[in-house]
């Protein structure tokens, strides 16, 4: 019988056979950011943790494509402190926060306010100033943040000696006059500048959102055979028509709420644009030595029959019915669909207050009750400069914010059609 010989050679080849074969470690080390996940549960998502990843509300949900769809994956980076996962994702501003998710989570997690909470977060990391996007969701800073116009109309009045607002002067015709409390190249001065600010802000916010969603690549599925003008004009009519919040079921009744709230705001703007031409072409006209055009009234107050008047007063009506909507739909759901947390009531309040007081403000100085017309006319200059000023970091940015991800979304081929 022929005995096998050990060699060095046989033993190392034995043992190369037997060795397991190194395999590639694909696994990656996670270091949550645990100061992230108290931010979210403090922001809104306090139900965070709640969630056992069943993926219920991704199923239930009629916005999200069928390929790597959400939220569910974003709750699990929300859980895990993935924020950077979060941040540069087109889909938490795909989701309408339509809260079918929230009604159907077994556990009630609340996947709807917890990507309302990472929203909040993602505006105040693109913010510019930075320091802007945490005061305006700090509810500490409110005061302050009102301070800032009350201090600067409070300066211009005492600088034009009308701080004794019994003693302000009525127009040619008896009545009360706003422009007489405070002319309006004040007022523009004003605002025209902290316009300006809210448009910077907004473009170097958006420019950051948009080069990290390009960064974020794996999100996205191919390109879009659209050009950007078309995805840009396709996205504008999604918006005009909220036609997404039909896919909704829960809260589908808020569509007809920020119909109104959004088409009041466009009459609102044109009216204040329509007002500059009436008092501005009148007044260059006659600087020229030209006779003003008969449609060009000038100074306020303008009667209640003209255009400009009559386009305000709906639109003002269209406001009180949208932002009563709003807050009646949003106490209807809450059980399903969750209240909302400072950060949402102090947009629905400001929205509110601008409404109440321009209603006030026309109600009050035909009932001819001039100091409180002028107390309620310069609360209404306070919060209408709040909502301009602060537009950037506050809820109003979710328009500007979530445009820009529908377009990522569609120019990426990543976002679903919408019949």
């Amino acid at each position: 019988m022929e005995e096998k010989v050990e060699t060095p050679e046989t033993k190392t080849t034995e043992a190369a056979v037997e060795a397991p074969v190194p395999q590639k470690d694909d696994s990656a080390v996670i270091s949550p950011d645990l100061e992230f996940v108290n931010a979210v549960i403090k922001g809104g998502g306090e139900s965070l943790k709640k969630c056992y990843q069943c993926a219920t509300c991704s199923v239930v949900c009629n916005l999200t494509p069928a390929d790597n769809p959400f939220p569910r994956k974003e709750m699990i980076y929300a859980q895990w402190g993935m924020k950077d996962k979060l941040f540069g994702n087109p889909d938490i501003w795909l989701c309408h926060q339509c809260s079918d998710c929230t009604a159907y989570c077994p556990r009630g997690a609340k996947p709807g306010e917890v990507l309302n909470a990472v929203r909040k977060l993602s505006i105040e990391k693109y913010a510019f100033p930075r320091f802007l996007g945490k005061a305006v969701g700090n509810p500490g800073a409110l005061i302050l943040l009102l301070a800032v116009p009350a201090v600067i109309f409070l300066i211009i009045l005492a600088a034009i000696g009308h701080l004794d607002l019994a003693a302000i002067p009525r127009n040619e015709l008896g009545q009360i006059s706003y422009a007489k409390f405070l002319k309006s190249y004040y007022i523009d001065g004003v605002f025209v500048p902290i316009a300006m600010f809210a448009v910077i802000s907004f473009a170097v916010g958006i420019s950051r959102y948009w080069k990290d969603m390009s960064r974020a690549s794996e999100l996205t599925q191919g390109t879009s055979e659209k050009g950007l003008v078309s995805t840009i004009l396709s996205t504008i009519s999604d918006i005009v028509s909220h036609k997404r919040f039909e896919q909704c079921n829960v809260a589908k009744d808020r569509k007809l709420a920020h119909l109104l709230v959004f088409f009041s705001f466009i009459g609102l703007a044109i009216t204040t644009t329509w007002a500059v031409v009436y008092l501005y072409g009148y007044e260059i006209m006659h600087a020229m030595g030209k006779t003003p055009y008969s449609w060009m009234l000038g100074e306020s107050p303008y009667p209640l029959t003209d255009p400009v008047k009559i386009l305000a007063n709906a639109s003002a009506l269209g406001l009180l019915i949208g932002i009563s909507l709003v807050i009646s739909n949003r106490l209807k759901n809450k059980e399903k669909a969750g209240s909302g947390g400072y950060y949402d009531w102090l947009f629905i309040n400001i929205v509110f207050l601008i409404m109440a007081t321009g209603i006030l403000s026309e109600l009050i100085r035909l009932a001819d009750i001039a100091v409180l017309a002028y107390v309620v006319y310069f609360i209404h200059l306070i919060v209408v400069f709040f909502l301009i000023a602060y537009a950037p970091f506050s809820k109003m940015a979710h328009m500007v914010y979530r445009a820009t991800a529908m377009v990522f979304a569609k120019q990426t081929g990543r976002d679903i059609e919408i019949e």
